[in-house]
């Protein structure tokens, strides 16, 4: 399959509110929710995908000429590129019912093992969904990220003893989840955490533990204050917050003030390997893109994941060769126009 197939087929059994779109800029969505679309106007999907478009890039040509290297070492792993499928739940609600979360995480964790890559799962009210999840990562060697929701202690704990003994190596919490409507007013609480909290949780699990929700170089501070390796700087891709930042507004000073110390991924409308440049460019370790692997699994399965990924990686290494750079070690903030 092309890439352009993928999203044809995608658009025979998305929807009724994702359109499968030429490029998922958040624009035919818009604030729909159930679906792929952002909270309140719905802007904040928007700006993040114009927000990479707004960055140019300094190009140099005159360099050695030899191959590219976008091989990615991340907690003891080393993957083909710098890039994560991003966690997504409830697929059938928001995307269509072709697959559930179950049949969904079934393909994506190990076509990304196969494509080079790894992912970050999804958590739900359903239990099984965050366990299968776990137990399909653990299968593939330990490749992938469990992502659980900010539940309450006694959920949680259960949640990531079961991820642990699936065979999962790190884990990740939605922090920024907390905003979402199926966790507020649940008995007893769930929602955000304090750092004494995450800590605790960082302790007893034992595993690098991410943190994905970050937003402000005061939130990468506490959450390197828990104990958390690593962060993602993200908004949830606008569906917990409106009228917040773009992810690419706040890397730069997030990545000042924590790199070397703790590993920095980002989301939140990143669609090409452009975009991924950019992002290492303004500091990133790695990405993370949610949406558009939910559009390649429901357009080609398996293959829909190797197309996209090998789509991103083609149009990384180009541009790293045009921007005379051979390896990501290479990429620095000079890159930025």
């Amino acid at each position: 399959m092309t890439y352009q197939e993928v999203l044809a087929a995608a658009r025979t059994c998305s929807g009724p509110s994702c359109k499968a779109c030429p490029v998922c800029n958040g624009r035919a969505c818009g604030s729909t929710m159930p679906g792929p679309g952002a909270k309140g106007t719905g802007t904040v999907a928007i700006r993040n995908y114009e927000a990479w478009q707004n960055i140019d890039l300094n190009m140099d040509t005159i360099c050695e000429n030899k191959p590219v290297d976008t091989t990615f070492r991340f907690f003891g792993e080393t993957y083909a590129l710098p890039v994560f499928a991003g966690p997504v739940g409830a697929v059938n609600l928001h995307y269509g019912d072709k697959y559930n979360d179950l049949e969904y995480n079934s393909i994506l964790v190990p076509a990304c093992v196969q494509a080079g890559i790894a992912a970050f799962t999804g958590d739900g009210t359903n239990p099984d969904v965050f366990t299968a999840a776990s137990a399909a990562i653990g299968a593939a060697g330990g490749k992938g990220i469990p992502t659980v929701k900010p539940w309450d202690r006694d959920t949680l704990y259960a949640k990531l003893d079961a991820a642990k003994a699936s065979g999962a190596k790190v884990f990740a919490m939605d922090i920024d989840a907390a905003g979402l409507p199926f966790l507020k007013g649940l008995t007893p609480p769930a929602g955000s955490k304090t750092v004494a909290e995450l800590r605790e949780i960082i302790e007893y699990i034992k595993v690098p533990f991410i943190l994905k929700g970050v937003m402000t170089v005061k939130g990468a501070q506490k959450a390197l204050e828990a104990g958390a390796a690593g962060i993602v700087v993200s908004n949830h891709g606008g569906r917990v917050q409106d009228g917040v930042p773009a992810t690419a507004q706040v890397l730069p000073a997030i990545a000042d003030a924590v790199k070397g110390q703790m590993t920095i991924l980002v989301d939140g409308g990143i669609r090409t390997g452009v975009d991924v440049l950019k992002a290492l460019a303004l500091g990133a370790d790695g990405v993370l893109l949610a949406r558009p692997y939910v559009t390649a699994v429901y357009g080609g399965g398996a293959e829909g994941v190797q197309v996209l990924t090998q789509k991103l990686k083609g149009e990384l290494e180009d541009t790293m060769a045009m921007c005379g750079v051979h390896s990501l070690s290479e990429i620095t903030r000079d890159l930025i126009f």
